[in-house]
């Protein structure tokens, strides 16, 4: 069967339309099905390419059902997108602060937004080879494009082709929703789906939300030059992170121009001849701004609807498709990866779930590997705003919460000589761990490159190695990663007792006998 109804990726370029090449084929020719699948792949983001990828690898016969973009949100509109958009206005602020690093500008200087949605587009096309649908081919697995729909418990349709499979795995992500704001449907916004398809930078935005993606996007846009509005119900940014740690990056976004509504739920919005207007409170004040673009970042849907789910015996709700620990849906036979399933949203989570999927589902008990559980996950994350937040593990009072005794130690970047060097100066690095151990129970950093540098403290965890080991560990000299030795030898100096140096002095009295 050949695919007729190719998506449209906007502004239709030669990047975009290099892109649709390689995630939707508009001439693909969907191969004939033949005989039981060990395992059918429903949804060719990141879970359900991990998932075919290594299955295929292993000698199962696989297929693969996507039925928009090969790669999903990370590849199409999430983190490959948007991270080229950060770098971009990273640099945008850097040569704003060149007179700090004695660069002096004697004008002439252009700043061109096409041009950075231009190369983004470019390297998103450049980097969608990994997840083409040829590729994949040539993996071994057979690549449908079209909507996939149970029609049984062991059967699955696309197109005219009726698949049967032992295995099945479901892996059809979310997407993004609105919430129910009077007027914002009528006005109409922008989503992480459609505001990487902008040419021009809009000189008025207001994203509501107040979270990773609408913080990341909001300093993105005010460097580049947009007056930004940030809207978020709840107080500050990011409430999910510890405060001190949220309110320096809330510091950062205020001084590159972000302006904040926070604290308030009575928002209305409408069309005027000069643009979309958005009322509302904030902190016991009314604002009132009009804007030429609203994005949303707030709200996610799982994609559950078409896919024949009461058909396979498959439960879902509104937050998605029902899995046990093991991924197991209500279908023995069918298991769910990533975003459907999920509390968390993030690439990294997807990946390492697809591979209990393949541990369970193709390898069942008796094999001695079907018993993965995603509860064992250890799984940080990051904001990659300037400076970044990220997190592993559980903050304080998930700790306490859980019976444990905590104690805390936290280690300031402006205490660390490469930090101070870079001029990134803002942040610090926490970890918990059980009180009178080394065990660490979790650890956010604020600095820079924080995204990086809380993989050591993930190691650490996942090898049930402590602070004792870390503190132990030699760091090149100078490097930010410093911070996470700096923590760990907060930790050792508590474990030198006032005693034992009383003990120590008196020895080395006798010593000097």
């Amino acid at each position: 069967m050949s695919v007729t109804n190719m998506p449209l990726m906007l502004p239709v370029d030669e990047h975009n339309q290099r892109l649709i090449n390689y995630v939707h084929p508009p001439a693909w020719v969907n191969p004939t099905a033949t005989g039981r699948y060990n395992l059918v792949v429903i949804g060719g983001g990141t879970a359900g390419l991990v998932t075919a990828a290594i299955a295929a690898a292993l000698g199962a016969k696989v297929a693969l059902i996507e039925r928009h973009l090969m790669g999903g949100d990370c590849l199409n509109v999430g983190c490959v997108p948007s991270k080229a958009l950060i770098r971009a206005s990273r640099a945008w602020a850097d040569f704003r602060r060149g007179e700090e690093f004695g660069i002096r500008s004697s004008g002439g200087v252009k700043e061109d937004f096409p041009a950075v949605m231009a190369r983004m587009r470019a390297l998103r096309a450049n980097l969608s080879q990994t997840d083409s649908a040829q590729r994949f081919t040539s993996l071994g697995v057979d690549v449908f494009l079209g909507q996939a729909q149970f029609t049984s418990a062991q059967t699955v349709q696309v197109g005219d082709a009726t698949l049967e499979f032992a295995k099945a795995a479901i892996c059809t992500g979310a997407r993004a929703s609105a919430p129910p704001i009077p007027g914002l449907q009528e006005a109409g916004y922008l989503t992480n789906e459609t505001v990487f398809s902008l040419t021009d930078l809009p000189a008025r935005l207001a994203i509501i939300g107040a979270g990773p993606i609408g913080c990341e996007l909001a300093q993105a846009f005010a460097r580049f030059g947009s007056q930004v509005y940030l809207i978020e119900a709840m107080h500050g940014i990011m409430p999910n992170e510890d405060r001190d740690a949220a309110e320096i990056v809330e510091q950062a976004l205020h001084r590159d121009g972000v302006t904040l509504f926070c604290c308030g739920k009575e928002l209305t919005i409408q069309n005027t001849e000069s643009g979309k207007r958005l009322t509302g409170g904030s902190h016991g004040r009314t604002y009132d701004i009009t804007v030429d673009a609203i994005l949303v970042g707030a709200g996610r849907r799982p994609n559950v609807e078409g896919l024949g789910l009461d058909a396979a015996g498959v439960n879902y709700d509104k937050t998605g498709v029902t899995v046990n620990d093991q991924l197991r849906t209500t279908n023995p036979n069918i298991f769910a990866a990533g975003d459907i399933c999920s509390r968390y949203k993030f690439t990294h989570a997807a990946d390492a779930m697809a591979q209990i999927v393949i541990q369970n589902a193709l390898f069942p008990h008796p094999f001695g590997l079907g018993t993965a559980r995603v509860s064992s996950l250890i799984i940080p994350w990051a904001t990659y705003t300037d400076p970044e937040i990220a997190h592993v593990g559980l903050y304080e009072a998930e700790a306490k919460g859980k019976g444990y005794q905590v104690e805390t130690f936290t280690h300031r970047v402006d205490e660390v000589d490469r930090a101070v060097l870079d001029g990134d100066t803002e942040g610090f690095a926490r970890v918990h761990v059980e009180a009178g151990t080394d065990r660490i129970l979790g650890a956010t950093i604020v600095a820079a490159h924080a995204g990086d540098l809380i993989n050591e403290f993930t190691l650490a965890m996942k090898a049930g190695l402590g602070l004792k080991t870390m503190a132990s560990t030699i760091h090149p000299y100078p490097t930010q990663g410093e911070v996470v030795k700096k923590v760990a030898n907060a930790w050792r100096k508590t474990t030198f007792t006032s005693g034992q140096k009383s003990m120590l002095s008196t020895w080395f009295a006798w010593r000097r006998k």
